[in-house]
C-alpha cells in the first residue's frame, strides 16, 4: 500500500469522515505540505506524547490534574458527571457551569456487556461525598443508556445525601451532547431537576 493510500485509509477512521472525505482531506494535507501536514505531524505527536487523562476527573489535559481540576475558581461541591470527555468539552464551551467534572467514560450497556466496572462509576461513588461535594449533576445522553447510566448512579448515590440532578430534556431523545449548540445546552443546565 502506498503512503497516500495510507494516509487516506486513516483518516477515513476519523468521526465525519467518509472514504471521499478522506480522499480530498488528504490531497489537502499534501498540497499544503509545509503549511499543514509537517505541521500537523508535529502536533499529533506532541498530542500523543504529552496529552493524558487527568487521574481526578478524567478529561485530558497535559497536566494531571487538569487545569479544570486544579482551578481554585471553580466551585468544589458540584460535580458534573458526563459520558466522554467530549460532552465535558461541549459543556465547558457554554461557560455556563464552574463546578468540577467527572467523566464515566462511556454509558451502562447490558448489551455491549458494559457494566459499572467497566466504567469509572466506583471512583465517582468514591469522589461524591459529602461535604466536600453536595450535588452530583447527571449530564449524560437521553438515550436508553445514558437514562439507564443516571438511573443506576442516583441509586448508588442516594443514600449519600448528596442533591442528585439531571440536566433538563431540552436535550432532544436520543441526543449527545458533543452535537449540541451551546443555548441548548447552557437552558439544560439550568432546568435541570432532582431524579
Amino acid at each position: 500500500m502506498s503512503p497516500l493510500e495510507q494516509l487516506i485509509q486513516l483518516l477515513a477512521k476519523l468521526p465525519g469522515l467518509g472514504p471521499r472525505s478522506a480522499r480530498r482531506a488528504a490531497l489537502h494535507l499534501i498540497k499544503r505540505r509545509e503549511a499543514l501536514l509537517l505541521p500537523l505531524i508535529d502536533a499529533a505527536a506532541e498530542a500523543a506524547r504529552a496529552v493524558k487523562a487527568c487521574a481526578t476527573c478524567g478529561n485530558l489535559d497535559s497536566q494531571d490534574p487538569c487545569a479544570i481540576c486544579a482551578d481554585p475558581r471553580r466551585d468544589p461541591t458540584a460535580l458534573c458527571v458526563v459520558e466522554d470527555v467530549a460532552d465535558l468539552w461541549a459543556l465547558e464551551r457554554t461557560g455556563s457551569f464552574r463546578g468540577r467534572y467527572h467523566v464515566l467514560g462511556g454509558t451502562l450497556s447490558a448489551l455491549d456487556g458494559v457494566g459499572p466496572d467497566e466504567l469509572r462509576i466506583p471512583a465517582l461513588v468514591t469522589r461524591a461525598r459529602p461535604p466536600e461535594i453536595t450535588e452530583v449533576i447527571l449530564a449524560t445522553g437521553a438515550t436508553v443508556d445514558g437514562q439507564t447510566t443516571a438511573h443506576y448512579i442516583a441509586e448508588r448515590l442516594a443514600a449519600s445525601g448528596i442533591a442528585v440532578t439531571r440536566i433538563a430534556h431540552g436535550v432532544p431523545l436520543g441526543g449527545e451532547l458533543d452535537y449540541l449548540d451551546d443555548g441548548t445546552l447552557i437552558a439544560a443546565l439550568k432546568a435541570r431537576r432532582p431524579l
